[in-house]
């Protein structure tokens, strides 16, 4: 049977649905809520200088924000405009004129004092720059020069000894594409790539559960279903557009459920700016909220089952699937003894739900025919976020919510185009069309023409961990060479990230702006060379969705305040390849965009069809409308597997609390505001539940120290919805309270959440006298 393929952009409801509105007050006055319409204007403003290439990116290029997908200001699932905050936000990145030459060679000690934000508003990179050891600021240097000391240093290592890191800002699949070859073709493995912290556990998970690495569900999925559940995600902060979907789908009569230790303000009211009637009275968009204890998902979701089996005792098939699971499902009677065994005293313990409302959702999802579970990275960010997913996997399973309409799982992706990253290899464990297995080696070799090094590449944090190794271990990390990221501010420890990053002998920095990290020094240099935006790419270039849409981004002209020395992404490589192995570069020699993207459908079959786009709304989608149609997987046996998942242990001591990090008004690690617009919390706001708070003798507003025995952070209670025991902070201005080296292990993403204890300032500042960080706090030596 084919595959059946999406129907393209749908037609929906204009007609007022006033039960969903927030207030009949137009335009939520009186309320805290973003101001959507003055921050567009400010962004006109901003982007005056260069307002009809600015316009030019919005109408024509694929949005390099978001992973939604929007093509020009059209996308494949609803019809008409799209086009939101986000977008507008990172458009002065690709408009904005070069630095003036005075600050770009002024002194490092100066540009140390700019936050990210401001050396992001200095313009961007004009021409390769050099910073040796010890000198006070960076010198202009021509392209040969840098790339010759480059891969002089890359002949004299050992593979092992380098690596490539490529975040997700914009890039596109054929720089993806072509890094993982290189890489290869230079003979490391250390290769990694922005999803490694945020969605690679979802990857992995679903992989032993389903056989997939992707959504298998569409956005249109959402609309029309009985209950579209979203887990750790604020998809309205991070994918605003996606709200005008949430909008259609309460229309259609779907249930939204979150489910999130902090009651987001932007999942339950919302103002759609680009549709009037949101716009004017604002949208109710969760119709419930469970609040689990930071960690407390798996045991959630084993009150969730054990309720199920229980509903089965008194009577069969009210509550599993049993037709999909007898012919679809594996493990069913291992994982409902494995249920069975657990103590609802245990569930409510760790869950923080009480039994009477995981009741409430079970029963919930066993009426409901069809289900979208979609999750972010409430999920992802755990040392057990492999088995956080795969147990969301087992909910879907036992109800046959998958591989049909209305019906799926939805790893709800961050950025433009991170979802290609691994599909095209730009990954230590993967390589374009599959894992790092004897066959899809094989296989990869025949395509390339050139043998692969067979040896286990690192993720991003063990690599900058090798950064600090002895001078003669094998793995000592010399070179790390970046396209993109700021690990000073997405990875956890920045004080030993700020070490990690100055103890390597050469740092190169491939980017279109400064950041902090780019400032950090290095035992022989730092090398910063000016990428090319999406938009400048010659030929154009793709990026895939988080729903597999893999959409063809034209090259856009007329930028008024084109860096003239900028380079493409992809041919950066291809040059570094020529002259580390110029008798051999010929193997990875790309004449254009068209020809990465013929070798790609190759590499990658699911990629068949790549080779067409060419033009402005040229798209298609990899998979078809729904992976595991029909309940078949791509695994071994077809079918899908129930993992056995334990409750983690995560019994905390009296007095300490688990922190979880979120985003307020940023694109990732790229703060907007100051102050976020929903809850008016400031970035040293620490979100904490009135009842804590004066357990605590804490007033709202009052200066708290939170601490633990990796670090110490200062800030302001901020009163909160939160669930109790639970503490938020902003991300990453709360990083420094996290350990280094904890990772999940079978996804490799850090672990974000922490137990701290949290005291009044005063108190603490007055004790601080007995040293007593300097001893261990010994319960907290827990890791979540």
């Amino acid at each position: 049977m084919g595959k059946t393929q999406h129907q393209g952009p749908i037609k929906v409801s204009k007609k007022p649905a006033p039960e969903h509105w927030v207030s009949p007050i137009p335009f939520g006055l009186g309320k805290v809520k973003p101001k959507h319409i003055r921050d567009t204007m400010k962004i006109m403003w901003e982007n005056k200088d260069n307002l009809n290439y600015a316009k030019n990116i919005l109408t024509k290029g694929v949005c390099d924000g978001c992973a939604l997908g929007v093509s020009g200001l059209q996308d494949q699932t609803l019809q008409g405009p799209h086009l939101c905050t986000t977008r507008l936000n990172v458009l002065r990145l690709s408009t904005m004129p070069a630095m003036k030459e005075e600050v770009v060679h002024s002194d490092i000690n100066e540009l140390k004092k700019y936050s990210s934000k401001e050396l992001r508003g200095l313009g961007r990179i004009p021409y390769p720059l050099i910073r040796r050891k010890g000198e006070s600021n960076f010198s202009r240097i021509s392209w040969d020069e840098a790339m010759d000391m480059i891969a002089e240093k890359m002949k004299k290592l050992d593979p092992k000894q380098y690596a490539f890191y490529l975040t997700s800002r914009g890039i596109t699949n054929e720089s993806y594409y072509v890094a993982g070859k290189v890489a290869r073709f230079l003979g490391t493995n250390h290769i990694d790539n922005a999803s490694r912290i945020c969605h690679s556990p979802s990857k992995t998970a679903l992989k032993r559960s389903v056989g997939i690495g992707a959504s298998s569900a569409n956005y249109q999925d959402w609309i029309g279903t009985d209950v579209l559940l979203f887990w750790g995600s604020v998809a309205s902060n991070s994918s605003p557009v996606s709200t005008k979907y949430m909008l259609a789908a309460k229309k259609k009569g779907t249930k939204i459920i979150v489910v999130n230790p902090y009651k987001e303000p932007a999942m339950d009211k919302y103002w759609v700016p680009s549709n009037v009637e949101s716009a004017l009275f604002g949208t109710k968009i969760a119709d419930d909220f469970y609040q689990v204890n930071i960690g407390g998902d798996i045991a959630f979701m084993h009150g969730i089952m054990k309720h199920w089996f229980e509903m089965e005792e008194r009577e069969p098939h009210a509550a599993i699937n049993h037709e999909f699971v007898k012919e679809h499902v594996n493990g069913y009677e291992e994982l409902k003894t494995k249920v069975e065994e657990q103590s609802w005293e245990a569930i409510v313990n760790s869950s923080g739900v009480e039994r009477t409302r995981i009741i409430e959702l079970a029963e919930l999802l066993a009426k409901s025919k069809n289900a979208v579970y979609a999750w972010a990275l409430g999920l992802t960010m755990h040392s057990f976020a492999t088995d956080n997913i795969s147990q969301v996997a087992n909910l879907a399973l036992l109800r046959g919510h998958l591989g049909r309409k209305h019906s799926g799982l939805m790893p709800f992706r961050g950025h433009s185009s991170v979802q290609g990253s691994g599909e095209m290899g730009a990954d230590p464990f993967v390589l374009p069309g599959g894992g790092w297995d004897e066959e899809n080696v094989e296989r990869m070799e025949k395509i390339w023409d050139f043998e692969l090094p067979k040896w286990q590449g690192d993720i991003v944090g063990v690599t900058l961990e090798n950064a600090t190794l002895p001078d003669d271990h094998e793995r000592k990390l010399n070179l790390y060479y970046m396209s993109g990221g700021n690990f000073l501010e997405t990875m956890p420890n920045p004080d030993f990230v700020e070490k990690a990053l100055a103890n390597l002998d050469i740092r190169v920095h491939q980017d279109i702006i400064f950041n902090t990290s780019t400032l950090v020094e290095a035992k022989e240099a730092v090398i910063v060379l000016p990428a090319k935006t999406r938009y400048e790419q010659e030929g154009g270039g793709t990026s895939t969705s988080t729903e597999r849409m893999v959409y063809f981004s034209p090259e856009i002209e007329g930028n008024k305040q084109e860096v003239q020395e900028a380079r493409a992404e992809w041919k950066i490589y291809i040059d570094l390849a020529k002259r580390v192995k110029p008798e051999t570069a010929h193997l990875v020699e790309f004449k254009d965009g068209q020809s990465i993207r013929d070798e790609i459908a190759v590499a990658n079959r699911d990629y068949d069809g790549i080779q067409h786009l060419k033009k402005q709304g040229d798209v298609f989608q990899w998979g078809g409308a729904w992976l595991c149609e029909d309940g078949v997987c791509p695994t071994r046996d077809g079918k899908g597997n129930l993992i056995l998942i334990d409750i983690p242990s995560l019994d905390k001591p009296e007095g300490t609390f688990y922190i979880t990090t979120r985003r307020g008004k940023q694109f990732n690690s790229m703060v907007y505001k100051e102050t976020d617009p929903f809850n008016e919390a400031g970035r040293y706001d620490v979100l904490i539940n009135p009842l804590d708070a004066k357990k605590l003798d804490i007033t709202n507003e009052e200066a708290i120290v939170l601490y633990n025995q990796h670090g110490v952070f200062q800030g302001k209670a901020h009163f909160a919805d939160i669930t109790e025991g639970n503490v938020g902070l902003h991300f990453p201005e709360g990083n420094f309270l996290i350990p280094k080296g904890v990772y999940d292990g079978p996804s490799g993403i850090p672990q974000y959440s922490i137990a701290v204890k949290v005291e009044k300032a005063e108190r603490f500042n007055a004790r601080k006298d007995v040293d007593y960080l300097e001893d261990r706090v010994e319960d907290l030596e827990m890791e979540v």
